[in-house]
């Protein structure tokens, strides 16, 4: 069974979902790789409102590290390149070919790209701090501007 609540963010609604083992969604209202089935509205679910108050910890610059149960459904690749992004420090940034040697196969950064954009967990597993080779901002399922912000905050210490 999932359950999910809403969420205000500075850059818009959010939807979070979660399991009883973890949370495996946290999605802006118009990314497009929301799920059909978003399971039992709860915004009492521990791990909902867990979330809803780490996020709001970092959004204000109190938080620059997630601690949550995480549960999210993928490929076994795909798992493995959501882990690795975790270990990308808070005001850090990867390329894509960083990424990919991070999992241990160098030739894999088109397929690591791909996978980083099927991230269901934003923010939380910050698949926003991988960037173009040169340094440049690439797509984000959250949108470009949401992914600047991000990395501004991180960066500049924003606050809201």
């Amino acid at each position: 069974m999932t359950y999910f609540c809403y969420c205000s963010s500075p850059l818009g609604l959010m939807t979070l979902q979660a399991t009883e083992f973890g949370l495996c969604g946290a999605w802006f209202e118009t990314q497009v790789t929301l799920p059909k089935q978003l399971g039992k509205e709860d915004a009492d679910h521990p791990i909902l409102r867990e979330t809803s108050a780490q996020l709001a910890d970092y959004f204000s610059g109190l938080r620059k590290a997630f601690d949550l149960p995480l549960a999210a459904t993928g490929t076994a690749f795909q798992r493995l390149v959501w882990q690795t992004l975790t270990t990308i420090a808070y005001a850090d940034t990867w390329s894509y070919s960083q990424l990919a040697v991070a999992i241990g196969n160098p030739q894999a950064a088109r397929a690591v790209g791909l996978a980083n954009s099927k991230n269901p967990i934003s923010i939380i597993v910050p698949c926003h701090r991988v960037v173009a080779q040169d340094g440049n901002l690439t797509g984000y399922a959250g949108g470009m501007s949401r992914k600047a912000y991000l990395l501004q905050l991180e960066s500049n210490g924003l606050s809201t």
